[in-house]
């Protein structure tokens, strides 16, 4: 008999997650016991996405899986204290592996020497594959998501709300990774293959934010984004 490894899936909430966490269901031979999803402590929304916690339950419950939600810094200060208590949390429960929706080799590598260490080892359902074969998996997979922010210098607020579908790929401008995987775009998943009901919501205001990014040098960039209220 088969013993399946018992993993957790870190969950984002959008297209990338959805798609990870459908492969490993296909695959069969993980154990997925729960997805765990870091929220700012302030707002307790994703970061980035801002997705709130409570539309994070409702994808969960749909899919079928616990939620665990760990509380960090806006300045991340607390980062390696919270991974260590996830880390600890898991293996309490016999987990061997994280599993993540990440496609660059460089966040890929950036897991596995965080993790590894710490005794888990690091699942990357994604990896080693270009951004339009991803996107074709996406298209064909039936799953339903929506673009809730924009990289503002990129995409304009017009993209804001629209499926990703095969029809807004087209539109899209052709220095724009496909994915969105420089930034250029953020989305939410409510329906479509690994949910078992589809998540009802609306788009409330959309506002202009800035986030400032500290590179290893000290220098600090700042980006503008487009990001979409979600109301549940």
């Amino acid at each position: 008999m088969n013993i399946k490894k018992k993993a957790a899936f870190y969950w984002s909430g959008g297209k990338d997650s959805a798609l990870s966490l459908q492969k490993i269901f296909n695959e069969n031979e993980y154990d997925v016991v729960s997805l765990i999803t870091s929220l700012n402590e302030e707002t307790h929304k994703s970061s980035v996405h801002s997705i709130p916690l409570e539309f994070l339950k409702k994808q969960a419950d749909s899919i079928g899986l616990p939620l665990y939600s760990v509380l960090f810094a806006k300045d991340l200060k607390n980062y390696d204290q919270k991974t260590n208590e996830i880390t600890n949390y898991f293996r309490n429960k016999s987990v061997t592996h994280f599993i993540f929706g990440d496609i660059f080799s460089e966040m890929i590598a950036y897991r596995e020497n965080k993790f590894n260490p710490l005794g888990i080892q690091v699942v990357e359902p994604l990896a080693h594959k270009t951004s339009e074969e991803i996107m074709e998996e996406y298209l064909k997979s039936g799953i339903k998501t929506k673009i809730i922010v924009t990289l503002a210098d990129k995409l304009d607020r017009t993209y804001i709300g629209k499926d990703l579908d095969e029809d807004l790929i087209k539109l899209l401008p052709e220095n724009i990774d496909i994915c969105g995987e420089n930034g250029e775009y953020h989305t939410v998943s409510y329906g479509g293959n690994i949910f078992k009901k589809e998540i009802i919501f609306s788009l409330g205001e959309i506002h202009k934010i800035s986030y400032d990014i500290t590179l290893d040098n000290g220098k600090i960039n700042s980006f503008e984004y487009w990001q979409a209220e979600i109301i549940i």
